[in-house]
């Protein structure tokens, strides 16, 4: 999927757990006009969101968790994103909120990886990289 440009992180990937770890970009679109607009990758690891959101107030969120990993030819894959995408959109229905179409969802998973693609274990190690689309 993408050739890396930075040299990968300073981790014992051996000892990783499950807790979070700061990365550098991430990606935010917001629905707006009836649409998702076109998102972007932002630096901001702070969620913005207003006080009276929805998920504050009902619990009305979806989230769907996304592998990537490291072959053994150096290349990043994602795993099955069509499906990750699909399953969101189905939470989307049942919670009636605005879907986001698997082209977005698929591009702004590959935005997240490329960026980020240095934090993603060598091809030695078990471990995967999990994007959290929300």
């Amino acid at each position: 999927m993408t050739t890396q440009t930075r040299p990968p992180v300073n981790l014992d990937w051996s000892t990783l757990g499950f807790s979070y770890i700061r990365t550098d970009e991430r990606y935010l679109s917001h629905w707006r006009g009836g649409q998702w607009d076109s998102g972007q990758l932002t630096l901001d690891n702070v969620l913005h969101i207003s006080e009276g959101s929805t998920a504050l107030h009902y619990g009305q969120q979806c989230f769907e968790g996304l592998k990537a990993y490291r072959a053994a030819d150096g290349s990043v894959n994602l795993f099955r994103p069509d499906q990750n995408a699909a399953r969101m959109q189905a939470s989307c229905r049942r919670l009636l909120m605005p879907e986001v179409s698997t082209e977005q969802f698929i591009d702004a998973c590959r935005q997240v990886v490329k960026a980020n693609e240095h934090w993603i274990p060598p091809t030695a190690r078990a471990a995967r990289c999990t994007c959290a689309p929300t």
